[in-house]
């Protein structure tokens, strides 16, 4: 008896297109560069405000 899973000349899931995959890889890149500058922001704004910001009212 054959079954589905005895296929192995198939690729399981997905099969992209080479156009699906360089779309795919620069939406990561796009997505990697946001939030690199989204840390630095922080990183920045937080040597901006200085040791301030660790006095705060109760």
């Amino acid at each position: 008896m054959i079954t589905a899973m005895d296929n192995k000349d198939e690729p399981e899931g997905v099969v992209l297109t080479e156009q699906q995959q360089r779309s795919r890889r620069q939406r990561s890149i796009a997505i990697a560069v946001v939030l690199l500058a989204l840390v630095v922001l922080f990183f920045v704004v937080t040597l901006v405000k200085g040791p301030a910001v660790l006095v705060r009212p109760i």
